[in-house]
């Protein structure tokens, strides 16, 4: 169970940035004419929201409502003293949800250093098998099949760099094709050098169209296609792309970004930020020692 020094930590960052987001929106709010302004103090302020809803990633519980029942109303009564039921609780962390965002973007996302790795995961909401019974993400999720056979929910698209850290990353429905986003300049305008990739993402327009932008894509060749020379330093690199796939692997088993048990889009979405956020502040990342390498090359 997380220690009661991180959650601390989380709160302290959480809280810092919470005060000046507010600051800004305070300061550069409309003014209406109304002379009554509602200031109402909520039981529990957004910085402890956010922070409880990320340290649900650390606790190893599955259910957010076993955990924040049998653990934070238990053990966590001294960090958190005002305390509201679980049902007010789901009430107020959607109003959490722009903070939460902005936190990511701004706080959380690694810095791209020239060299990138690029995949995506898929999200399942529920079986394939049953996507026609599911209410909740009857008109945003979509059925698709992927390496591992059909599935029926959304794609993580993830950019980070050799230390483990996220760059940017997308969210799309499941039937997306993986080179679908790189053509949008909006989610790859934070990289900029090499970027490795799997097969997924060949294709001679999306090359060119990177390459303009200062983008050299690299991947390795089907078995209908013709060699190419490519330099030794760029072959090991491509070898070392498995660090994205430990880092998709700590976002679904760890940060556990991934369930069936959703019974709103929102909740869905909140779950989603908090996992990838809670990975961000993750001690040890997958990374790759790059000066051995460079020596190499």
């Amino acid at each position: 169970m997380i220690s009661n020094f991180k959650i601390t930590k989380f709160f302290f960052l959480i809280d810092d940035f919470c005060i000046r987001i507010n600051q800004v929106i305070d300061k550069n709010a409309i003014k209406t004419n109304s002379s009554i302004v509602r200031r109402r103090k909520p039981r529990l302020t957004q910085s402890e929201i956010i922070t409880i809803m990320v340290v649900f990633h650390y606790s190893g519980y599955r259910c957010f409502k076993h955990f924040y029942i049998e653990y934070v109303c238990k053990d966590l009564t001294k960090d958190f003293p005002d305390l509201v039921s679980y049902n007010r609780f789901v009430e107020l962390k959607k109003r959490c949800s722009v903070p939460m965002i902005l936190f990511l973007q701004m706080q959380c996302l690694g810095q791209c250093t020239g060299i990138s790795f690029l995949d995506s995961t898929t999200i399942k909401v529920c079986h394939y098998k049953r996507e026609k019974q599911n209410k909740v993400f009857k008109h945003t999720a979509k059925k698709a099949k992927g390496t591992m056979g059909w599935f029926f929910g959304f794609k993580l698209h993830l950019v980070i760099n050799e230390k483990g850290d996220i760059v940017d990353f997308l969210i799309t429905k499941g039937n997306v094709d993986d080179r679908q986003p790189l053509k949008d300049k909006t989610f790859h305008n934070r990289v900029f050098g090499k970027i490795f990739a799997d097969r997924g993402y060949i294709g001679k327009e999306l090359f060119e169209q990177l390459f303009v932008d200062g983008i050299h894509l690299l991947t390795k060749i089907r078995k209908n296609m013709k060699n190419t020379l490519m330099h030794i330093y760029d072959k090991i690199m491509l070898r070392k792309r498995a660090v994205i796939e430990s880092v998709k692997d700590i976002l679904k088993n760890v940060c556990q970004i991934e369930h069936t048990r959703h019974r709103s889009f929102d909740n869905f979405i909140l779950n989603l930020v908090a996992g990838l956020i809670a990975y961000s502040l993750y001690p040890n990342k997958p990374n790759i020692n790059i000066d051995n390498l460079q020596r190499i090359g």
